[in-house]
């Protein structure tokens, strides 16, 4: 009997930590069921390793933007730049981008010119935006909302850990919200408690692979085969059987990631 399908919306195959056995971390990823990846480009100059992968292996689609923590050493974005990287036909989305200051706030202003130019290249492409936001609620939540009030576009906040607040406004906003490994930690009840709070149709799952594996691999390199784990745990969170909630994040993930349709 097969396993039921799930995605891992988020994840990074070009990192090191899997350069020596990509071919089998894909297989183990789709022998737990997870039957697609989307993995991400952090860093333009790094787009053609990434495009590669998502062309070697069927399961994998791609997105690209440059990361909040490397906008100040990265050349900034343009427009243009993006558009042509989303005529690829394994191209699903704008990012990640956002704000971090958490490790990087003396980039705020830097961070937030980027954040904007992906914005706007979302909003062309109808694309979903991806977005990585850390201790910068305040300032994502303003940017977030005066572009979407200049014209709609498609986003997620991908590994959300932010406030009820900020998850109540994505909600107001059409957005999505992603549970990662950390929402299967313990100690994570509130977190959990927020995404109790928010409408099931708006929920993704993703490892942010190589980071944040969910118990029973916490503390060890992540994989996307370990989306199972991070749903198997959701799956309670929300009352419903595995199965039910595989079909139900696929359903919202395919309604977003409208070019990952297999």
């Amino acid at each position: 009997m097969s396993l039921p399908h799930i995605t891992d919306s988020h994840c990074h195959l070009d990192f090191p930590d899997f350069a020596d056995e990509l071919p089998e971390v894909v297989s183990r990823a789709v022998d737990a069921g997870v039957h697609r990846m989307v993995t991400i480009c952090t860093r333009l100059r790094q787009v053609d390793q990434v495009r590669a992968i998502s062309e070697r292996f069927g399961p994998v689609f791609w997105a690209a933007g440059t990361h909040p923590m490397s906008a100040a050493e990265e050349p900034m974005a343009t427009v243009d730049e993006l558009l042509a990287l989303a005529k690829h036909p394994k191209f699903v989305g704008i990012g990640e981008t956002g704000l971090d200051y958490h490790y990087t706030a003396e980039s705020a202003e830097v961070q937030k010119t980027s954040l904007r130019i992906h914005i706007e290249a979302a909003r062309e492409t109808q694309l979903p935006l991806i977005i990585h936001a850390r201790d910068a609620d305040a300032d994502a939540m303003e940017i977030l909302g005066e572009e979407y009030r200049k014209g709609a576009y498609p986003c997620v906040l991908h590994c959300f850990t932010a406030s009820k607040e900020f998850a109540l406004a994505a909600m107001d906003w059409g957005f999505y919200i992603s549970m990662s490994g950390i929402t299967a930690f313990p100690r994570s009840k509130e977190l959990r408690d927020i995404f109790r709070a928010v409408p099931r149709d708006r929920i993704l799952v993703e490892t942010d692979s190589p980071y944040l594996a969910p118990p029973p691999h916490r503390g060890r390199r992540n994989e996307p085969a370990y989306t199972a784990h991070t749903a198997a745990r959701a799956a309670e969170t929300f009352e419903m059987g595995y199965a039910e909630f595989a079909a139900l994040t696929e359903a919202n993930f395919e309604r977003l990631f409208t070019k990952a349709k297999l």
